[in-house]
């Protein structure tokens, strides 16, 4: 399983923007397709935007155009563009491909609050 290091949260005012990163060093990266999910306290873990292999990207309706996915197959790193930051999208936010268990690996996170 493919082991994902996140960065680049902090806290950010209602309306900021954030650009998180994670990258792996995984040799066989550009096989996977790639999500950044999160998970706010008490709540579960969603996947919110995802990258295919070929580019390919979808979003959940909470971050549609707000959020933007993107990959670097050369740098094995994805990162994901978040503007117009508001309350709801204060979490702790993780890398994986899509479908993992929550008893497979998942990194620490990197945590994203957006408060005044």
């Amino acid at each position: 399983q493919v082991h994902f290091v996140e960065s680049g949260g902090g806290l950010v005012q209602p309306g900021g923007s954030l650009r998180l990163s994670c990258t792996t060093s995984e040799s066989r990266f550009n096989i996977y397709d790639i999500g950044w999910h999160r998970q706010a306290p008490g709540k579960q873990r969603d996947l919110v935007a995802l990258i295919t292999t070929g580019g390919g990207t979808d979003y959940a309706p909470s971050v549609k155009g707000r959020f933007t996915i993107s990959r670097d197959n050369a740098k094995n790193t994805v990162n994901l563009q978040m503007n117009n930051l508001n309350a709801e999208d204060t979490a702790l936010y993780y890398c994986n491909p899509p479908g993992v268990g929550p008893d497979d690996f998942w990194g620490q996170g990197t945590q994203v609050t957006v408060s005044s």
